[in-house]
C-alpha cells in the first residue's frame, strides 16, 4: 500500500478563498469520478463557502467532551473506515482539544497519508512553526496555532491562493469573511493594508523558494545540466583581491534590477595553489555579501574555470561576475586567465560580466607559485618534446648543421630532456634522454649508424649525458611533488580557517555547518548520526542535501566523532588526505550539537536562578510590603484595647475603618502571593466555560471607586470561553492597576469589541504611560514601572493577570492610550473556537 499524494492550498491570510478552492477542486474530481469525501471542513458561516459543501460527502465529525464543554473534531477513526480516494481536511494547523487521537491536525493527516488516501488541505502563512517570529513582528500577534515548515514542505503539491490586499478588504468589507459586527475591528487591526501586504510578500517568497526546491529536485533526476533562468541568480567569482568588494557591489545592483534576485559568492580554493587569496580579505567580503542579502560559499577544486563553472551551473545560475585580471601583461604570455576562459566556456546560457576595477593589471599581491599538479595538457606536452624532440633535433643537426661537433650535439638533446622533465615530469625525460642516447650513438657517434662506440671518451659524454637528464628529471619530478603537498596543505589550512572562523563568530547553526561541509567536498548529502550506545539504533540530528541515509554503513564516506556520533556523507569515495578536514568539521559538528544542548541547560539554569529572584523578591516584599499594613492593624486594635483612654464615637469608627483596610490589602496582597505561586508550580488549572463578558467585567470592577471606570460592553458580542473566576481576579488586577496611575477626574475606560475568533477588551487609562521598553517588563512579577511609593503592592498583579490569561487561552499586551496613557489589551478566544 502507497503513501496518499497531500495537496495544500497556501493564503496569505484569512478569506483569500483556500477552502473555496479547495472545495472547487472537490467538485471537478467529484465530476470526473473521483471518490472524494469532507472529512473536515470549516466554513466560518460564509454563504459562498457554505454552498460549495452543498454535493460533497461529509464524514460526521467526532463530538469530544472538554472540561464541560462539547467540541466538536475530525473523526479520523471514521475516515479511515470509509477510506475514500481523496480526503477534505481544513486547517491544517489547528490544535485538537485534549482528549483527541492526535494533538495536531497534521498529525490525523500523516495518518491518512499513510493508509494510502490523498489528502487536500489548506493553511496560511503565519501558522509556519519557522515564521511565527516575522509575522508577530509584522501583526503583533502571536500565532499559537504551527505546524512544522517541513510537514507543508513534503506536500507533493503547493498552491498559492492569492489575492491583492485591496480586493481582500473589498471582500471583508461586502461581508464575505466575517459578520458586519466584527469588520470594523479586523479592518482596524490584524487586517490593515500594510500587514496583508507584508503576509502576502511572506507567501509569495515562500512558495517561490519551494518552488526552487522542486526544480532542483527535477534537474538533478533528470541530470539537466542546461541552466533554465527562471530567475537571476548571479554568482561572483572571489579570488581573495581586495577588487572583490567592487565585485559584489556590482552583483547586488545587477540582482536588484529584477524582483527575486539572489547574489552567490564563491571562493574556490584550488590545489595547485596559483590563487594568492587573503583569509582576512575573505572573510571582510563574506560579512559584505551576507550583510547584502547574498550569501557565501568556499569550494575546492582542481582548476578554478571548471570548478566556476560546475557551481553555476549546479545553482542554476543565470550570470557570473568577475573582475578583470590583475595580471600584468606579460604574465598573459602562460595563458588566457581565468576571465577569459570562463566567458568562452560558459556557453549561451550563462551570461558573464567582466568587471573593470581598481586592481586590474596590478599584478597579485603575493608571487604565484608553480603548479602543483603538470595537469594532462601538460604531461602531453612533456612526453611530445621527450619522443618527437629528438627525432626532429636529429633530422634538423643532420641537414642544416651537420658539423657542430659532438659536445654540441649532446648539449641540444640534453636541452631537450630537461625540456621534457620541466613540462612533463620524470617519465618524459626519462623517455628522452634513452631516445637521444640511442639517437646520438646510431648517428653522430663514430661508428656511424651503428650502436657501437670507438673513442672511450663518446662513452664518457654519454653516459654523463644520461646521468644529468635522470638527475634533472628526478628533481622537476620531486619540486612537483613537494609543491602539490603544500598547496594541499594550503588548501586544508583555507578550509579550517574558516572553519574556526565559524566558531569565532559564534556560528551554531548545526545544519549550516553540514551544508559548508557538503559544498567544500561536493558530495551529495551530509548526515549526522547518533546513538546512545552500541546496541541502539542510529538516529538523525541533522542532515542536509537530498535522500539523506541513516545508517554509517551505508554511507560512501563516514566520520566516526567519538563512540556514539558519526558523520554519514553520500556523493563519492574521498580520497584518504581529505579525510583530515573531514574529521575538523566532525569534531566541530560535535561540538556545535553540545553547545546546542549546553544552550538548552543554561536556559533551563536561567530559570531555576529566575525562581530564586523570586523567591528572594518575596522575602523582601513579607519583610516590608506585608509587615506595613500589619504594624496599622496592631497599632489600632491596641489602641481599642486601651483601659486608659474612652475613645469617641468617631474615633473608633476612623480605627475600625484602618483595621478592615489593613485587613483588605493584606487579603489582596496574600492573594496576590498565593496566585504567584500557583503559577510558578503550574498548579493553576482553568475550568473553561461559556460566559459574557458583561456577567464578568462588571463583577470585577467593584473594588474600584464607581466613578473611577466608565464600562462599554456591548450586548451583542460573543460569548467567551473562559474560567470566570481567573477572568474576575485579572481583570479586577489590571483594573486597579490602571485607577491607581489615572489622574484624578479622567476614569479608565473599559471597552469590548469582537475580531474573527477573538474578543478584545480593552483597559485604557490617561496616566504617565510607559515606554515601549519596559511595556513587556511590567508584566513580570515584582516589577513595580516608575517611582510607585512602597506599601502599594509588591508588583505582582500584572504578572498573576497575564499568569491566568495565558492558562485560559488568552492574552495580554500594553499598548499606548492616543492621546496619552496606557491600554492593556486582554484578547479572550470565543466559546465554540479552537484552543490555541
Amino acid at each position: 500500500m502507497g503513501r496518499g499524494k497531500f495537496r495544500i492550498y497556501l493564503g496569505a491570510a484569512p478569506g483569500v478563498g483556500k477552502t473555496y478552492a479547495m472545495l472547487s477542486e472537490a467538485h471537478r474530481r467529484v465530476e470526473r469520478g473521483t471518490d472524494c469525501v469532507v472529512a473536515f471542513v470549516e466554513h466560518h458561516h460564509r454563504p459562498r463557502t457554505e454552498v460549495m459543501l452543498h454535493g460533497l460527502e461529509t464524514v460526521p465529525r467526532k463530538e469530544i467532551a472538554y472540561r464541560d464543554t462539547v467540541f466538536t473534531e475530525m473523526d479520523v477513526d471514521a475516515v479511515l473506515a470509509r477510506r475514500p480516494a481523496v480526503a477534505l481536511v481544513d486547517e491544517l494547523a489547528h490544535t485538537n482539544v485534549p482528549g483527541s487521537r492526535n494533538a495536531k491536525r497534521w498529525q490525523d493527516v500523516e495518518e491518512l497519508l499513510a493508509a494510502g488516501i490523498d489528502v487536500i488541505s489548506t493553511v496560511n502563512i503565519q501558522h509556519l512553526e519557522s515564521l511565527g517570529d516575522v509575522v508577530e513582528s509584522i501583526t503583533g500577534v502571536r500565532q499559537r496555532e504551527t505546524v512544522p515548515d517541513e510537514v507543508v514542505r513534503r506536500a507533493d503539491q503547493i498552491e498559492l491562493v492569492d489575492m491583492s490586499p485591496q480586493a481582500l478588504r473589498r471582500r471583508m468589507a461586502h461581508g464575505n469573511v466575517y459578520k458586519p459586527d466584527k469588520v470594523d475591528a479586523a479592518l482596524s487591526n490584524y487586517f490593515r493594508p500594510g500587514n496583508l501586504t507584508a503576509l502576502r510578500e511572506l507567501a509569495l517568497l515562500w512558495t517561490a523558494d519551494r518552488v526552487d526546491e522542486y526544480l532542483q529536485e527535477y534537474r538533478t533526476e533528470h541530470r539537466v545540466s542546461k541552466i533554465w533562468g527562471s530567475r537571476e541568480r548571479i554568482v561572483v567569482g572571489l579570488t581573495g583581491g581586495p577588487e572583490g568588494r567592487t565585485l559584489i557591489r556590482r552583483a547586488v545592483r545587477l540582482a536588484e534590477k529584477g524582483a527575486g534576485g539572489e547574489v552567490l559568492a564563491v571562493y574556490i580554493s584550488r590545489s595547485d595553489g596559483l590563487t594568492a587569496a587573503s583569509p582576512k580579505e575573505l572573510a571582510v567580503q563574506r560579512t559584505l555579501v551576507e550583510d547584502l542579502g547574498g550569501t557565501f560559499h568556499h569550494v575546492v577544486g582542481d582548476d578554478i574555470s571548471t570548478g566556476l563553472l560546475e557551481f553555476a551551473r549546479g545553482v542554476n545560475a543565470t550570470q557570473i561576475v568577475l573582475g578583470v585580471s590583475r595580471r600584468r601583461t606579460w604574465q598573459y604570455a602562460f595563458g588566457p586567465g581565468v576571465s577569459a576562459t570562463v566567458a568562452r566556456d560558459s556557453g549561451p546560457d550563462l551570461d558573464v560580466h567582466i568587471v573593470t576595477h581598481d586592481e586590474a593589471a596590478k599584478g597579485r599581491g603575493l608571487p604565484a607559485t608553480g603548479r602543483t599538479r603538470l595537469g594532462r595538457s601538460r604531461t602531453l606536452w612533456g612526453w611530445a618534446v621527450g619522443l618527437a624532440g629528438p627525432v626532429l633535433l636529429t633530422l634538423l643537426l643532420g641537414r642544416a648543421l651537420p658539423d657542430v661537433g659532438l659536445a654540441n650535439d649532446v648539449l641540444l638533446f640534453l636541452t631537450l630532456t630537461v625540456a621534457a622533465a620541466l613540462l612533463g615530469g620524470l617519465k618524459p625525460a626519462l623517455a628522452s634522454a634513452a631516445a637521444g642516447s640511442l639517437l646520438l650513438n646510431w648517428y653522430f657517434t663514430p661508428p656511424i649508424h651503428e650502436l657501437t662506440i670507438a673513442d672511450p671518451r663518446n662513452i664518457v659524454a654519454l653516459v654523463i649525458f644520461v646521468g644529468v637528464a635522470i638527475a634533472v628529471a628526478s628533481v622537476v619530478d620531486v619540486a612537483a611533488r613537494r609543491t602539490h603537498q603544500a598547496a594541499r596543505l594550503r588548501a586544508e589550512a583555507e578550509t579550517l580557517s574558516f572553519l574556526a572562523g565559524s566558531v569565532l563568530r559564534g556560528e551554531t547553526g548545526l545544519e549550516a555547518l553540514l551544508e559548508r561541509l557538503r559544498e567544500t567536498f561536493s558530495m551529495e548529502s551530509v548526515a549526522l548520526l547518533e546513538r546512545g550506545d552500541d546496541t541502539e539504533p542510529w538516529s538523525c540530528v541533522a542532515a542536509v542535501g537530498p535522500r539523506p541515509i541513516s545508517r554509517p554503513e551505508d554511507a560512501d564516506v563516514d566520520m566516526p566523532v567519538g563512540d556514539h556520533l558519526a558523520l554519514a556523507l553520500t556523493g563519492r569515495v574521498l580520497p584518504a588526505e581529505d579525510r583530515r578536514v573531514l574529521g575538523a568539521f566532525a569534531a566541530q559538528a560535535a561540538v556545535v550539537l553540545d553547545r546546542q544542548r549546553l544552550v538548552g541547560e543554561a536556559e533551563e539554569a536561567r530559570r531555576l536562578a529566575e525562581g530564586n529572584k523570586i523567591r528572594t523578591s518575596l522575602l523582601a516584599a513579607v519583610s516590608h510590603d506585608l509587615r506595613t499594613p500589619l504594624a496599622g492593624i496592631k497599632a489600632s486594635v491596641s489602641s481599642l484595647r486601651a483601659d486608659d483612654v474612652e475613645w469617641s464615637d468617631e474615633d473608633r469608627a476612623e480605627l475600625l475603618a484602618t483595621i478592615e483596610e489593613g485587613a483588605d490589602r493584606l487579603d489582596h496582597l496574600v492573594g496576590n502571593l498565593l496566585d504567584m505561586s500557583r503559577l510558578d508550580t503550574g498548579t493553576v488549572t482553568a475550568v473553561i466555560r461559556e460566559t459574557d463578558l458583561d456577567e464578568v467585567v462588571p463583577m470585577a470592577l467593584l473594588g474600584v471607586p464607581e466613578d473611577s471606570v466608565d464600562l462599554d460592553i456591548p450586548e451583542t458580542l460573543p460569548m467567551v470561553a473562559v474560567d470566570r473566576g481567573l477572568l474576575e481576579r485579572a481583570v479586577a488586577n489590571i483594573v486597579e492597576n490602571a485607577v491607581k496611575y489615572s489622574p484624578p477626574g479622567k476614569p479608565v475606560l473599559v471597552a469590548a469589541s469582537a475580531l474573527a475568533e477573538r474578543v478584545e477588551l480593552r483597559v485604557a487609562d490617561r496616566g504617565p504611560g510607559v515606554p515601549d521598553e519596559a511595556k513587556d517588563r511590567i508584566f513580570g512579577a515584582f516589577q513595580r514601572y516608575g517611582d510607585a511609593p512602597r506599601g502599594e503592592g509588591v508588583g505582582l498583579g500584572l504578572a498573576v493577570a497575564r499568569g491566568f490569561l495565558e492558562s485560559m487561552g488568552g492574552t495580554v499586551t500594553a499598548e499606548d492610550t492616543p492621546g496619552g496613557g496606557l491600554t492593556m489589551v486582554l484578547s479572550l478566544r470565543t466559546a465554540g473556537s479552537p484552543l490555541l
